[in-house]
């Protein structure tokens, strides 16, 4: 059975399309078909993320009615099949947000996952992703403007129809997960599905465009990553032991060229 997941924030800087990114790869990678459709037709990010900003074809043709949705699916990392949206105003302007529906239809036909990356703030073309979804997660960073718009988000997910799945608190100090867990589920009335640590990786991976989850796989950010990905699967959690040994092996061994280069 297909399930659909609408990744959303109430505000903008949350990292949800970082989340979005590395959730649909770590689906990928546990050997789910997965697809991730940008859906911020907008702020399109998904696509400066993994290297597809110039894509011939975007989503923003196929709201437009200018191109087939076959020409809009890339290849992403780990086998993630990726629908990019366009980053040109006029694109922007030309698509129509109610088309989603249809988009989301025809893809559902092909794959075990859909992602859609919903645009931050309420809008128009916030509002579709929200309720074409089968659940709504919500990527929430451990700060009052940003509960609070996470709540705005959740009650209209709820006005429009849609039913919120739950809440990945992101980017959060490792030292206060149980509190913030706590306050958390207490404010937004959702189970809170897992905590993403802040993690230096995730700029460095961001800027090389390519998902912590392939770059840094043992990473804190990444192993977060992975259970959250294991539960929306069903399966166990299990570390890759293997990636740890050699990621340790690069890391020494970085450290001790930058060492011998700070010495002469």
């Amino acid at each position: 059975m297909v399930k659909v997941y609408t990744i959303a924030s109430g505000k903008g800087g949350t990292g949800k399309t970082t989340v979005a990114v590395n959730l649909g790869t770590m689906l990928a990678q546990l050997g789910k078909e997965t697809y991730l459709m940008d859906a911020d037709i907008g702020m399109a990010n998904v696509g400066l993320l993994l290297g597809l900003h110039d894509a011939p074809v975007t989503l923003h043709e196929i709201l437009a009615g200018k191109g087939n949705i076959n020409d809009a699916i890339y290849d992403g990392p780990a086998g993630l099949k990726v629908i990019p949206s366009g980053i040109s105003l006029q694109g922007f302007q030309q698509a129509d947000p109610d088309k989603i529906r249809d988009v989301m239809t025809e893809l559902v036909k092909r794959c075990e996952f859909l992602l859609i990356d919903a645009p931050a703030g309420i809008s128009k073309d916030g509002v579709v992703p929200l309720a074409v979804a089968d659940e709504v997660i919500l990527v929430v960073n451990p700060e009052l403007s940003s509960i609070v718009d996470a709540l705005k988000t959740k009650i209209l997910t709820e006005v429009v129809g849609g039913h919120v799945l739950g809440s990945i608190i992101n980017r959060i100090d490792q030292d206060k997960t149980d509190i913030i867990t706590r306050k958390m589920e207490k404010v937004l009335g959702v189970k809170v599905l897992g905590i993403i640590p802040e993690d230096p990786n995730i700029r460095r991976s961001s800027s090389a465009k390519t998902p912590i989850v392939i770059k840094f796989p043992m990473s804190p950010a990444s192993k977060a990553i992975r259970r959250i990905a294991s539960d929306l699967v069903g399966v166990a959690y299990k570390e890759e032991k293997t990636a740890e040994v050699k990621e340790g092996f690069i890391d020494r061994f970085s450290k001790a060229l930058f060492k011998k280069r700070s010495e002469k």
